[in-house]
C-alpha cells in the first residue's frame, strides 16, 4: 500500500528535504509536476515547507540561506536515513570514518537529526523520529519510490553504511554492477558505482527517484516548468526512468515502475 502506517525501521530512507535558493519557486514547480500542496511554513520552523500528496507528507523544501556564519546548503535533495538513536548513530557514523556535518538536533518535538557524510564524501541525514515518523505516503505518483547510492567506492560505501547503520549491501540479481541496500532483508534502496555518462568532478551523492504514471509526460512537464532532462528517458530493470532536474538544478530521477508480476 503507498500510505505509511508501520514505523520505518533504522536504516531506511524515511524522508527527502531541498533546500533551494527560491523556495516558493520550489514548492511551484514540484506542485505543478507532481501534484503536491505546499506553502511557506512559519518562522518558528525556519520556514520549512512540508509538502503533501494526497493529503500525507511527501517531502520537505526549505530556503538555503546562510545560517550561523555557515554558507547556505546546496541546491540538491537529501536522503534521510531513520534511526532509533540520533546520538548514537551520529557516532557510529565517526566510528566508521563518516564525517558529521551537522551535529544532532532537536526539530521541536518532531524528532532529532544530524547530517553526515559516508567516507566517499556522499552527503546524507539521520533521523531519529518522535511526533514525525516521515513520509507518509510512498511508491504512487509523484512520491518516493527509491533512493539511490552512487559512489566512487562501493565497497567502503558499503562497509560504512553496515557499520554505522546496519544497512547491508548484496548484488541485484540481473543488474550488472548494482547492489540492493537492505534492511531486515528487504531492499530499501540502492548503491552503483559512478557513472563514467556523469561529469568527472561530480561526487558521491544519493539520488531521489520519484514514482511517475509516465515517465515521458512527466520529462516534459519537468522541461514546460524550466527544468531540464539529464537524461532522456529509457527503459532498464525495473521501469522506464529519467534523470532530470529543477530550474534551480536539484537533480532527481523519475520512474515508471514495472508491474511487479512482470519482474
Amino acid at each position: 500500500m503507498p500510505e505509511v502506517t508501520a514505523p520505518y525501521q533504522p536504516g531506511t530512507p524515511c524522508w527527502i528535504d531541498l533546500a533551494a535558493p527560491d523556495q516558493q519557486a520550489a514548492i511551484d514547480f514540484y506542485s505543478q509536476v507532481f501534484g503536491w500542496t505546499g506553502e511557506i511554513g512559519p518562522p518558528e520552523t525556519g520556514g520549512y515547507a512540508v509538502c503533501e500528496l494526497n493529503g500525507k507528507p511527501v517531502a520537505g523544501i526549505m530556503a538555503a540561506v546562510e545560517m550561523g556564519g555557515q554558507p547556505a546548503p546546496p541546491t540538491v535533495w537529501t536522503t534521510y536515513l531513520a534511526a532509533a538513536d540520533a546520538d548514537a548513530t551520529s557516532e557510529a557514523v565517526r566510528g566508521a570514518d563518516g564525517t558529521v556535518l551537522m551535529p544532532v538536533m532537536d526539530v521541536m518535538t518532531l524528532g532529532r537529526m544530524c547530517i553526515a557524510a559516508d567516507p566517499t564524501g556522499a552527503v546524507f541525514g539521520v533521523w531519529q523520529p518522535r511526533d514525525f515518523p516521515g513520509a507518509g505516503i510512498v511508491n504512487e505518483h509523484g512520491a518516493l519510490i527509491w533512493n539511490e547510492l552512487n559512489t566512487t567506492d562501493p565497497s567502503a560505501a558499503a562497509a560504512f553504511y553496515k557499520s554505522a547503520l546496519g544497512i547491508e549491501s548484496t548484488p541485484m540479481e540481473g543488474a550488472d554492477n548494482y547492489y540492493s541496500l537492505q534492511v531486515n532483508d528487504r531492499p530499501v534502496g540502492g548503491m552503483q558505482p559512478m557513472s563514467e555518462q556523469m561529469p568527472a568532478d561530480t561526487p558521491s551523492h544519493w539520488l531521489a527517484y520519484f514514482s511517475v504514471a509516465d515517465t515521458d509526460e512527466t520529462v516534459e512537464k519537468v522541461t514546460a516548468a524550466g527544468g531540464a532532462a539529464l537524461q532522456r528517458p529509457f527503459d532498464m530493470i525495473a521501469g522506464r526512468m529519467a534523470v532530470v532536474s529543477d530550474p534551480q538544478g536539484a537533480t532527481f530521477a523519475v520512474i515508471t515502475p514495472k508491474p511487479m508480476n512482470q519482474g
